[in-house]
């Protein structure tokens, strides 16, 4: 607040002094000292506070009390601050002197006691240096106790083998073997290189021992039955006497070579090869299975090794066919008396199964052996793939081999016989391909005659073609790698686009004469590969590649765009989009083609009756029928013929494309060549409505319901041409009075458009149907 001044204020002297100790501590106005307006503020508080009312004078003695109360206040305050500081400041250092202090003593002390703990450990050294050495002296003789007792323990499983080796407990013996084995299995880890090696010496000397005899056990029971069954087993084979004793030790046999499982799969590990393309890793075969297959693998090296004369290389269905021979005699046996004793000894494994995986092991070694030596001559490696093709097949239906085991495909698989196969797959299509466009009947259908049947009239050299690409892709199907069958899917789209391109070639040759049956034949191949390929679009097996190739297809289909990869991973699109739309191009250039000759020959045709004299015809009274034009014949002939032949050349899909775009070109031509072209008479305009109605139109009425959809301007024109005159007047006054008040908005007069629609008219535009009504001739002799 400020003091109140006024010129003939009694107490003005008074309160100076006053206003300049408020002004000081006021944060609202600024000082006299650095302010030279402070006169002002002073008037501007009194006016504020007193105003223009005398009356108000009375306020100025409590307004000088009021202020004079806060200046002292204001003075207090200003004395207890500046004599509470000192003291204050006083306290702190104080406080601060007793932190020094007690720092200082502190820090001497840290450095008494680090000197003592410093001399502390210098007098522990020594007695730690004694105590490593003998801390380390105790964990060398605790290590060498340790292997002492490791070697007790290995003489004395060692030991008690041998003891109960003679005393034929082979129970005991087995789980001797086996616990020997746990401590082979505990040692990986140990760095004793000596005591590991010792360890697995002793274990094979005692493994070979006990499965030698239990092997030789094995046979002999195995013999009783009548192993290997190398030929059908039969009902004639007269069963064992006592049966029952025999299959007790077949069972106890099997149980405790397969106790031997562990120590086996010990001593036969071998490093890991590195998988081929496509091939898993398999576990070792159980113990039992090996000894089956001994006499197997025997029979098998006698007869497909060597010099001897089944060792041929260009029969390898041979061997394949023997192992899948001991498959099917063994399969009974396995199911029967294997596979009970395995379930009830708890062996999680499938004895058939096993069985296969060990024969399917000899034919894998043949083929590694075989393929290579044959990558140098196309017919034998052809008939090589055909066999392990056919193999595989046969091995995955008929045995039921499970698809988590690699079968034999995976030999193909490897880089240098999989080039090798996509070259002869390449080089043998593309002279299958040669021979099916020269053969005699390549444009000719196999089932011409056959209605039903050839729907789609695709020649024989197309039919044959999708056949070659559908036998490839059955061939590939069944690879276990995604790669090796997107490389052939490949393949398959190469030859489409070549074979596309050959379709080209030969079209440019016929193209002089579009209406021949070659080259109706032409454009049927490629609607009929075009078809098929849509449907190869849809099926599963190419969807899974569509996703496969979305992952690794650019590797070998090309770089893909990142539009193409997304219409693929959404299934929007398809593999064969590309070679379906340049089929698409060709298709519609052909008949693009097709159509412009039939419409040259129509054209030529229809020049007499486009410039017949429709202005002078007689009318519709004064005849006694309606007939065809005369003029109109030829081309009502002409389309009819080709209309009939085509039906019968193009298959349906094609000959309805044919038919409508034939249907559009014609009623472009009659209307602007005809119609427009000539006036006419109130005869003229019902002959060409006679003429359109009840002989064009149906000649198109054997192929749709409603042909005219098709000729709406010729209708619609026709319609126009012949208006009764009272409407027609009406009508042309309606357009005439419509395009004169264009742009004025008049909700009371219908629309040109509503008008020509209340009479049929939806194509032709008003300005069209003006031109028309003054083709009529009633208008030229107003005129």
């Amino acid at each position: 607040m400020a003091a109140p001044v006024m010129e003939h204020n009694k107490h003005s002297s008074n309160a100076l002094p006053h206003l300049t100790l408020v002004r000081t501590g006021s944060s609202t106005f600024q000082s006299p000292s650095e302010d030279g307006n402070f006169t002002d503020d002073v008037v501007a508080l009194v006016q504020k506070e007193i105003g223009g009312d005398l009356k108000s004078l009375k306020k100025v003695s409590g307004l000088l009390e009021q202020l004079t109360l806060e200046n002292k206040q204001l003075e207090e305050q200003v004395l207890t601050v500046s004599s509470s500081v000192p003291l204050r400041v006083s306290a702190a250092l104080s406080t601060a002197e007793e932190s020094r202090v007690k720092l200082e003593s502190l820090l001497e002390k840290e450095r008494l006691l680090s000197n003592t703990l410093q001399q502390h450990l210098q007098g522990a050294q020594v007695w730690a240096d004694s105590i490593g050495q003998v801390l380390a002296q105790l964990d060398t003789l605790e290590r060498h106790m340790k292997y002492l007792q490791c070697l007790a323990r290995i003489e004395e499983l060692s030991d008690s083998i041998q003891q109960y080796l003679m005393t034929n407990s082979m129970w005991d013996a087995v789980s001797a073997i086996d616990r020997m084995a746990s401590l082979d299995m505990g040692l990986r880890e140990s760095g004793c290189s000596h005591l590991q090696a010792f360890l697995r010496e002793t274990l094979c000397f005692w493994h070979k021992i006990l499965k030698d005899k239990l092997a030789s056990d094995f046979e002999e029971v195995l013999t009783q039955f009548h192993w290997p069954f190398i030929s059908p087993p039969t009902q004639t084979l007269s069963p064992p006497a006592n049966v029952q004793e025999f299959n007790s030790q077949l069972e106890l046999l099997v149980s405790q070579l397969l106790s031997l499982q562990t120590s086996d799969d010990l001593i036969s590990e071998k490093r890991e090869t590195p998988s081929r393309p496509g091939q898993s890793q398999t576990p070792p075969l159980s113990l039992p299975i090996q000894i089956m297959l001994l006499p197997l693998s025997k029979r098998f090296r006698y007869h497909f090794t060597g010099n001897r004369q089944t060792n041929n290389l260009s029969k390898p269905e041979w061997f394949l066919t023997q192992v899948l021979i001991w498959m099917g005699n063994s399969s009974n046996f396995m199911d029967e008396k294997i596979q009970p004793i395995l379930d009830r000894a708890g062996a999680k494994v499938n004895a058939r199964v096993e069985l296969c995986r060990g024969l399917l092991t000899l034919a894998q070694e043949k083929l590694a052996q075989d393929t290579p030596r044959l990558l140098y001559d196309d017919a034998l490696f052809c008939h090589l793939v055909d066999e392990v093709l056919q193999f595989e097949k046969e091995l995955r239906s008929t045995h039921s081999y499970p698809r988590a085991y690699p079968g034999v495909l995976h030999i193909l698989l490897e880089e240098t016989v999989f080039q090798k196969w996509l070259s002869v797959e390449r080089k043998m299509a593309v002279e299958k391909v040669d021979a099916m466009l020269s053969a005699e009947g390549a444009w000719s259908s196999q089932y011409k005659d056959i209605t039903d049947v050839d729907e789609l009239k695709a020649p024989d050299c197309a039919e044959t073609f999708m056949t070659l690409l559908l036998v490839i892709t059955e061939r590939y199907r069944a690879l276990p790698c995604p790669r090796a069958q997107l490389s052939f899917l490949a393949l398959q789209k190469e030859l489409v686009d070549d074979f596309r391109i050959r379709l080209t070639q030969v079209m440019k040759e016929e193209s002089r004469q579009p209406l021949s049956p070659r080259y109706c034949a032409i454009l049927n191949a490629a609607n009929y590969i075009s078809t098929v390929l849509s449907d190869w679009g849809d099926n599963v097996f190419f969807l899974q590649l569509q996703q496969a190739a979305v992952s690794v297809g650019e590797e070998i289909l090309g770089p893909l765009g990142a539009t193409e990869t997304g219409r693929l991973a959404s299934l929007e699109g398809s593999l064969f989009e590309a070679l379906l739309a340049l089929l698409e191009r060709l298709r519609g250039d052909m008949l693009g083609r097709l159509l412009d000759a039939v419409m040259r020959d129509v054209k030529e045709k229809a020049q007499p009756y486009c410039k017949d004299r429709w202005i002078s015809l007689p009318s519709q009274s004064d005849q006694a029928t309606m007939s065809l034009s005369s003029s109109a014949c030829p081309m009502m002939l002409c389309l009819r013929d080709h209309l009939l032949q085509l039906q019968q050349m193009l298959c349906l899909p094609l000959f309805q494309m044919f038919w409508q775009g034939l249907a559009e070109r014609l009623n472009s031509f009659i209307y602007e060549d005809l119609i427009l072209y000539n006036h006419f008479n109130e005869g003229g305009a019902a002959q060409l409505q006679y003429d359109m109605t009840r002989n064009l139109f149906p000649l198109f009425g054997h192929y749709c319901k409603r042909p005219e959809n098709f000729f709406k301007h010729v209708k619609e024109a026709c319609l126009i041409l012949t208006l009764k005159v009272g409407p027609a007047l009406l009508l042309c006054d309606m357009l005439k009075q419509s395009e004169e008040e264009e742009g004025i908005l008049n909700h009371q007069q219908p629309s040109p458009e509503s008008a020509l629609n209340e009479l049929g008219v939806y194509k032709l535009a008003p300005s069209d149907v003006q031109i028309l009504l003054n083709l009529r001739s009633a208008w030229l002799n107003q005129s």
